[in-house]
């Protein structure tokens, strides 16, 4: 064989491993698990911006909101779950599905814009939703707080986005941000922390009656998020129909306080393989 047949034979098995890995890896990545980044700060303290997870996909079954999005603005790339999979949009059907459990961490499809959510799971199908002074209610009933202290964290740019916390009183650059912490007991048990910066129009709301076959959903940053409480047609959640669900949150893999993942110094070693409760 020639040298220059051995370059190209070389050549073409190592685009060949390339075109493999790649398939391996689109494989993983549609059926078992979906990588997640945490831009912004709706679920503090349980997530924080920076945070990096993978989704279990084969928690809840799988819909056309299991087919993978990638979306890269910095160099404008956006393909959408339609653009894989758009022969099912539309349809309800959930292959091995099977539902998640109130206090779960999960991400699904915005019913609308189709971008990729992740709050806690608080309403079930036929459940009434109502916050009444800050406390959420279900069924009528409120749910079991306990004080847990307060949350700092430094008064700073955080993430890609720099996006600044928001504090229970106004702070300079460089000082602590501060939120009241709660530890939040749903019926079925399950606890959580959540937090609170003060009283805003969505401490008190209307009941929310979650309709067969959807789900209602809140950020554990209660007064920073935007989720079920808004209707979607107002720019928020609204009620998540079960065949938007992506799948569950349960560990942070890597966490990254910095602009960039590979700014080391800015690495929360203390967050990597955390369990997410």
């Amino acid at each position: 064989m020639s040298e220059e047949a051995g370059f190209l034979s070389s050549v073409i098995e190592t685009l060949k491993t390339v075109v493999y890995a790649l398939l391996i890896a689109g494989v993983f990545r549609t059926v078992f698990f979906q990588p997640f980044w945490i831009p912004s700060g709706s679920m503090k303290d349980t997530l924080l911006i920076g945070d990096f997870l993978f989704v279990n996909k084969m928690a809840y079954g799988y819909s056309y909101a299991s087919c993978p999005s990638i979306r890269i603005p910095a160099i404008g790339v956006d393909i959408g779950a339609e653009d894989f999979c758009g022969v099912f949009e539309g349809s309800e059907n959930r292959l091995f599905g099977s539902d998640p459990e109130p206090g779960d961490v999960v991400v699904f499809r915005h019913p609308v814009t189709g971008r990729d959510f992740i709050k806690r799971l608080v309403g079930m199908p036929g459940d009434r939703i109502q916050m009444k002074a800050g406390v959420l209610h279900i069924n009528d009933a409120p749910v079991e707080l306990e004080d847990a202290g307060v949350f700092v964290e430094e008064f700073a740019p955080q993430g890609p986005q720099a996006i600044r916390p928001r504090c229970n009183s106004a702070v300079g650059l460089g000082a602590d941000c501060e939120k009241a912490r709660q530890i939040e007991t749903l019926p079925n048990g399950t606890s959580h922390a959540i937090l609170d910066i003060g009283p805003q129009f969505s401490d008190d709301t209307g009941v929310f009656m979650v309709p067969e076959d959807h789900f209602f959903f809140m950020g554990d940053n209660r007064d920073n998020s935007t989720d079920s409480r808004v209707p979607q047609n107002l720019g928020g959640v609204g009620y998540v129909p079960r065949s938007a669900l992506v799948g569950r949150a349960d560990r942070v893999m890597f966490s990254s306080a910095g602009r960039s993942m590979f700014a080391f110094w800015t690495w929360r070693s203390d967050r990597f393989f955390a369990e997410i409760e």
